[in-house]
């Protein structure tokens, strides 16, 4: 079982990471479209052959945005976040950056002081309008769930060819002005045993992030049905010990569980 969003814009919802946020769907409302297939995530696997469903256009999201926002704005609920989130990788959209602009223009008129939040898995990176786009933005927040080429590949699946090191280094460029989001887990998958919670695993992330130096790391496991069957969510304890060893560090860190 999937969750999609049947919105451009939806929400408030409460989330355990950005408190009271409005969520916005650049993607289509049918259809996944992300450059991952992530064994966990919540939106199903990535099919892209599969997709009939196209792109709005910028116009059509844009007007989505602003009526939310002035609604919002004319009435008496607060928020804390707007979040680019879901279905699929929002960087996909080809008129991200132009989006990005507008939607900053619009909270500026409308919800003045409230942060905007991308949540992205990196693999655009090489594109300049899309680090431009980013770095515009409150908070980015960018995926990084294993250390190890053999464990990225097993847990992301990613799409194209590019080696966890790329990624890596692609996160070193914002120097720092970033949040890494890492998902724990472990289970079985494709006759796999998968676990990033193992020392060895451990060690090569906490590598990477000492390399990448964000201001913070958020920790969390799976909360929702998985595509994959068998996968287990990892204790709250266990995630505990591992923001430490990030704190140790010198690196924030904190659980979301």
């Amino acid at each position: 079982m999937s969750i999609l969003f049947d919105q451009i814009v939806f929400g408030p919802i409460k989330s355990r990471r950005f408190g009271s946020s409005l969520g916005i769907n650049l993607l289509p409302l049918k259809d996944k479209i992300c450059n991952f297939n992530c064994i966990y995530c919540e939106c199903g696997w990535t099919d892209l052959k599969s997709v009939n469903d196209t792109f709005f256009s910028k116009e059509e999201i844009l007007e989505a945005i602003e009526i939310s926002f002035k609604e919002l704005s004319l009435s008496n609920v607060e928020i804390d976040s707007i979040t680019f989130a879901g279905n699929g990788e929002p960087t996909m959209h080809p008129y991200f950056s132009k989006i990005i602009d507008q939607v900053i223009f619009l909270r500026n008129k409308y919800l003045p002081g409230i942060k905007i939040v991308v949540l992205s898995n990196s693999a655009l990176l090489s594109s300049k309008k899309v680090v431009e786009a980013l770095q515009k933005v409150d908070l980015r927040v960018l995926k990084l769930d294993a250390g190890t080429e053999e464990t990225f590949l097993k847990i992301n699946q990613p799409l194209s060819s590019k080696k966890i090191d790329w990624y890596i280094d692609k996160l070193k460029e914002f120097q720092g002005k970033l949040i890494i989001q890492t998902i724990f887990l472990r289970g079985n998958y494709d006759n796999q045993f998968i676990d990033n919670t193992v020392v060895e695993e451990v060690d090569s992330w906490l590598k990477a992030i000492k390399e990448i130096n964000p201001q913070s790391v958020m920790i969390y496991t799976i909360d929702r049905e998985t595509p994959a069957e068998n996968l287990e969510k990892i204790s709250e304890a266990q995630l505990n010990l591992i923001a430490d060893k990030v704190k140790a560090i010198g690196i924030d860190a904190k659980v979301y569980y």
